[in-house]
């Protein structure tokens, strides 16, 4: 199978250089409007789709962000492989402003969003055990570093739902529960990604030490904008890097593309026809 890779950008990433026959294309989807329309082509011979998270100018917040529509755009014009970049503070004194990571674990605290695609007259459980794709995490880590980028292998996300940053008391916390960045927009993309059954990986952009260092005060927006733009063109270059590092593939090797397939719950014969429409893009190769 071709890959089609994906890359959702989050805070100061609205936009991918060197895509080849690039144009922006409306996407309907039957969960609502996406973040914004989703620019397509190719990238150094790879087939490619760009969703800017947030919009074009930042307009949507963690919480209004409709994150089942972004998903379902993505799989519908064929993606294989999501790559999602993103904005977070770090938890730990080696993770420093201007290092990326690449995430593999998240601890969800968000609570006003939509988690799921499934619901009553299609009841669906998937495993998010291991909530990103190992095979092509380990490629976003060594594009990284091709592009000369200072990135950690493996860190714990803790999602929050904002739109404010942390208190003392909750930095210190998360630090206690073992998180290594925090972030508001990781979480529920990760578990739809997987309900699409699409390979996923989170790359995380440090921007600043949330409020918990003492050699730093509380976070300071313009300080974070700043380090936002330096690694903005990073993270432009590490997609760059991407298309070389993901060859063809019939299938995922952890299972990604088969997360469904012993996932629902309800009888084909009590499933509601309307949610089953919803569907025809995230299940449809169970739904068949």
């Amino acid at each position: 199978m071709q890959p089609m890779i994906g890359v959702i950008g989050g805070s100061g990433v609205y936009q991918i250089e060197g895509v080849e026959g690039a144009s922006w294309v409306k996407v309907k989807t039957p969960w609502g409007r996406p973040s914004d329309e989703v620019m397509v082509g190719r990238l150094n011979g790879v087939a490619m789709a760009f969703l800017p998270r947030h919009g074009r100018g930042h307009v949507q917040t963690p919480s209004s962000i409709n994150y089942r529509a972004n998903i379902d755009a993505l799989k519908r014009l064929g993606c294989t492989d999501v790559v999602a970049v993103s904005a977070v503070g770090s938890l730990r004194a080696d993770f420093s402003p201007g290092d990326f990571v690449v995430v593999d674990q998240f601890i969800d605290r968000t609570f006003a969003r939509e988690k799921s695609f499934f619901g009553p007259g299609c009841v669906g459980h998937v495993s998010v055990a291991q909530p990103t794709c190992p095979r092509l995490g380990e490629a976003c880590y060594q594009a990284a570093l091709q592009a000369g980028i200072t990135v950690h292998r493996g860190a714990t996300y803790l999602a929050m739902e904002g739109p404010q940053f942390s208190t003392l008391a909750e930095s210190r916390l998360y630090r206690q529960w073992g998180a290594d960045v925090i972030g508001m927009t990781g979480m529920p993309e990760a578990k739809l990604a997987r309900e699409a059954e699409l390979c996923y990986a989170s790359v995380a952009m440090i921007t600043d030490y949330d409020c918990w260092h003492e050699g730093h005060g509380a976070v300071d927006v313009a300080e974070v904008i700043k380090t936002l733009t330096a690694n903005a063109s990073a993270a432009r270059s590490l997609v760059a890097n991407l298309p070389a590092l993901l060859p063809e593939h019939p299938t995922c090797p952890h299972g990604c593309d088969h997360a469904l397939t012993y996932a629902l719950m309800t009888a084909p014969d009590r499933r509601d026809p309307e949610l089953l429409a919803k569907l025809d893009a995230v299940a449809g190769r169970v739904l068949k």
